[in-house]
C-alpha cells in the first residue's frame, strides 16, 4: 500500500466562488498509478470549504447566493472588530467566510476504485471559496495500491 502527500494550488477569484478540481485530482490519481484505495482532500484554509456537489452553473450561482443569505458579509460580526484583535491593521473582515466554512466542512474522503474516483453521476469535487480573491492550498493524500 502507497501513501502518497501532495499539495494542489489553486488562485481563486472575488467572493464566493466554487473551483471544481475533479480533473486534476483524476490525474493525480493516474500519475501516481492507484488503483484501489481512497484520495483525502482537505483546505488549509479557515474561509475555505471542500465539497462534493454537482457542477452545474445554475445551481453554483445558487449556491453563492444561498451563502451569501445566510452569512451576509455586511453583517455585523465579532470578529470583524479588527481593531480589538491581535492581530495586522490590513486584516479582511470576513467572520461571514469562517462561518461558512465551518458548515460546508474543510474535508472529503472519496473512494478509488479501478484507477477512478468513486463518484456519482452528476457528482463533482469542489474548492469552496469563501473570502478570495486567494492563493488557495490544498492536501492531498492518496492511500492505495
Amino acid at each position: 500500500m502507497h501513501c502518497i502527500q501532495l499539495q494542489l494550488e489553486r488562485n481563486t477569484a472575488a467572493g464566493i466562488c466554487l473551483l471544481d478540481i475533479t480533473s486534476e485530482l483524476r490525474e493525480l490519481i493516474a500519475a501516481h498509478n492507484i488503483r484501489t484505495g481512497f484520495l483525502t482532500l482537505t483546505s488549509r484554509h479557515t474561509t475555505t470549504a471542500v465539497t462534493v456537489n454537482e457542477n452545474e452553473a445554475r445551481l453554483l450561482k445558487d449556491v453563492q447566493t444561498f451563502f451569501t443569505r445566510l452569512a451576509p458579509p455586511e453583517d455585523r460580526y465579532l470578529h470583524n472588530d479588527i481593531h480589538l484583535r491581535d492581530c495586522p491593521p490590513d486584516e479582511p473582515e470576513n467572520a461571514h467566510a469562517h462561518l461558512l466554512a465551518m458548515l460546508v466542512g474543510s474535508s472529503e474522503v472519496i473512494p478509488i476504485s479501478a484507477g477512478e474516483l468513486g463518484l456519482g453521476t452528476w457528482q463533482s469535487v469542489f474548492l469552496v471559496e469563501l473570502d478570495g480573491p486567494r492563493t488557495r492550498t490544498l492536501n492531498v493524500q492518496l492511500i492505495g495500491d
